[in-house]
C-alpha cells in the first residue's frame, strides 16, 4: 500500500500560509465591500472599521490595536472620515482626545465586513470542522502570545 503524499500546506514555513490565510479573509472583505458601494476601503481600513464596530474606541486605544505608528493610523482615519465612514470629534469630557465613530457608511462596511468573516469562518469550519477551527485559534493564540505578553 503506498503512503499517501503530504499534503501542499506541511512543507509551508507558518509565515507564508498564515499570511496566504490571512489574504483570504482580505479577498473575502474587499468583495463584500465592493457589493456594498464601499470599493474604495483603503487596505488597513476594514480593520480599523470593524474595531470601531466591536469596541467603539477612542483615537488612543485604535492605535494600539492596529500596532502601527499614531502617525499612519492618523492617516488611515484622515482617509476614512474623508470618504465618509467615521466621525472624529474631540471627546466632550476631555478635549485632549479624540473620539472616533462610524457615519452610517461606515456601519453598512462594517456589517459587509463582519458578514463576509462569518462566511468564510462557517466554509472553513464546514470543510475542518469546528474542533479543528477552535484548535487553529487556540495556537494562532498562542503564536500572537509568545511576542506578545499583552495576549498572555
Amino acid at each position: 500500500m503506498a503512503e499517501a503524499p503530504e499534503p501542499w500546506y506541511a512543507t509551508v514555513v507558518l509565515p507564508v500560509l498564515f499570511g496566504a490565510a490571512r489574504e483570504s479573509y482580505g479577498r473575502a472583505i474587499k468583495v463584500a465591500l465592493a457589493d456594498v458601494g464601499c470599493g474604495d476601503m483603503p487596505r488597513s481600513g476594514s480593520r480599523l472599521i470593524g474595531g470601531i464596530a466591536r469596541n467603539g474606541q477612542p483615537m488612543r486605544e485604535l492605535i494600539e490595536d492596529m500596532g502601527v505608528s499614531k502617525q499612519r493610523t492618523g492617516q488611515l482615519v484622515d482617509v476614512l472620515v474623508d470618504r465618509g465612514y467615521l466621525t472624529r470629534e474631540t471627546d466632550p469630557t476631555d478635549r485632549r482626545r479624540l473620539t472616533i465613530d462610524l457615519t452610517d457608511r461606515g456601519k453598512v462596511a462594517a456589517s459587509a465586513i463582519r458578514e463576509a468573516v462569518d462566511r468564510l469562518d462557517a466554509a472553513l469550519e464546514a470543510d475542518v470542522g469546528p474542533d479543528d477551527v477552535a484548535t487553529m485559534r487556540r495556537v494562532a493564540g498562542a503564536l500572537v502570545a509568545l511576542n506578545d505578553p499583552h495576549f498572555d
